[in-house]
């Protein structure tokens, strides 16, 4: 007779993290817990002023706990975090939708209890955090990036303002924040208003004529909407200096960590486009990061300088968090998220997340379309097939997997031409066939040229 199964109870499963805890983050309150054999009241409950959190800190420390998870909710827990870690815990932020779907009695037990068992079992997995170098650098850009987007809607006030008078400047200029524009409203907030004087500011690269300006700033101006441009130019200035704060930040940043990382084994070569991206650092992102990296990440088609180093940013310097390109894609959620039942594929949509590396890729996808390049081809053909939403998606996911084989294994990428997907396509299709044409009993053979081309002999 075969032996009875264990009952659920009676099964024994070995801790991962014996000295495991949680805590359930609240934005007044944080509840922390222990294993049951580590104090009298394994629950406790802290405030969320600093002190408390330093208690919190000496609680762990009597209890001999050296792992803490908690969930990342909101921004609450990054003080908490930061605590832990300097007092040299290891913390790790989970997903609450990865603890939802472990099966277990959550309701039963308290957040922190039921966290801290699951830690316990190593049944969490540890969302991407990078290191503390990396981390400040991506503050800083993303402070710059709110400075650039309120930066922006001044830009609005100002051609509102402008519109208002009917000075037609942001028609005949491409961008009024140019050498051009900027000029022209600087002098018309001083008191300018002969439309030749004006006109006289205009920058010699710029493609409308004297004349064309001249005309376009013939308006009304009345004391309220200079007095609202006025405003718009001052705060636009504001943020502008701002913006220039965080470049110092940023540089100072790459400067350190410069210092530690090892010297790049080859020059850096010349670079592909010698003109300067709008809104970009006032400073050689493109050399600091070869200096740091030891690779050139913009030669990859659609990385420029400035979105390279957003992606470094977000994702880190070495990418040794994900084991290979797939792992490194599927957190993206650039791969495709198969769904499975009876060994049927339900879905293969990719997840919707709002990973910022992931928009980053996109946009560099929806750019690279439009260049003569391999990747280029390779988003026509595709957008031309299955759509550009799609297109864009898998055009992400192939410079998503250069961006990881560049900077963790070195790759050298070089461009292989744009009609490098369309000779694989064309090879491809003969394969196929042929090889139809061999099931069916029959063989294809080259036509003569003359026949290929349409001639009648």
């Amino acid at each position: 007779m075969s032996q009875k199964k264990k009952s659920r109870a009676a099964r024994h499963w070995s801790p991962v993290h014996p000295d495991a805890a949680a805590i359930d983050i609240g934005a007044t309150m944080h509840v922390a817990a222990v294993g049951p054999d580590r104090d009298e009241q394994p629950v406790r409950t802290f405030r969320t002023f600093t002190d408390d959190l330093e208690r919190l800190a000496d609680w762990f420390a009597r209890c001999g706990i050296k792992t803490i998870a908690m969930e990342s909710t909101g921004v609450y827990w990054i003080p908490v975090f930061e605590i832990l870690q300097q007092r040299g815990f290891e913390v790790i932020v989970v997903n609450a939708r990865d603890a939802k779907h472990v099966p277990g009695r959550k309701t039963d037990v308290s957040d922190a209890q039921w966290l801290q068992r699951l830690h316990e079992y190593g049944l969490l997995r540890a969302s991407f955090r990078p290191q503390a170098e990396i981390a400040g650098l991506r503050a800083y850009l993303r402070q710059r990036e709110r400075l650039l987007d309120y930066a922006a809607s001044h830009i609005q006030h100002m051609q509102k303002a402008l519109m208002q008078m009917n000075l037609q400047l942001h028609h005949v200029v491409t961008d009024i924040t140019g050498m051009t524009g900027m000029a022209i409203i600087r002098a018309i907030v001083a008191g300018e208003r002969d439309p030749a004087v004006l006109a006289s500011h205009r920058d010699r690269r710029c493609h409308a004529t004297v004349e064309t300006v001249c005309q376009a700033l013939v308006g009304n101006y009345r004391e309220e909407h200079i007095f609202a441009l006025t405003q718009a130019l001052e705060l636009y200035d504001v943020y502008q200096t701002k913006v220039a704060a965080c470049d110092k930040q940023i540089e100072d940043i790459l400067k350190r960590l410069r210092q530690t990382a090892t010297p790049p084994a080859t020059k850096l070569l010349p670079a592909k486009q010698r003109t300067r991206q709008p809104n970009a650092p006032a400073f050689d992102v493109r050399g600091a990061l070869h200096a740091i990296l030891g690779v050139d990440l913009t030669e990859i088609d659609g990385l420029g300088p400035s979105l390279a180093l957003k992606l470094v940013a977000e994702c880190g310097t070495s990418l040794a968090a994900w084991p290979t390109a797939k792992h490194f894609t599927s957190w993206l959620a650039l791969a495709p998220h198969n769904k499975i039942s009876g060994g049927k594929v339900l879905s293969s949509r990719t997840r919707r997340t709002g990973n910022r590396a992931a928009s980053l890729l996109r946009l560099a996808a929806s750019t690279v379309g439009r260049t003569d390049t391999a990747l280029g081809a390779f988003y026509r053909r595709l957008s031309a097939r299955i759509g550009k939403a799609k297109a864009i998606t898998a055009t992400a996911r192939k410079i998503a997997v250069l961006f990881y084989n560049t900077l963790r294994h070195g790759m050298a990428y070089t461009d292989p031409g744009a009609t490098y997907y369309e000779d694989r396509y064309r090879q491809r299709v003969l394969h196929n066939l042929q090889r139809r044409a061999k099931s069916l009993g029959f063989g294809l053979q080259p036509l003569e040229p003359d026949a290929a081309q349409g001639g009648v002999s």
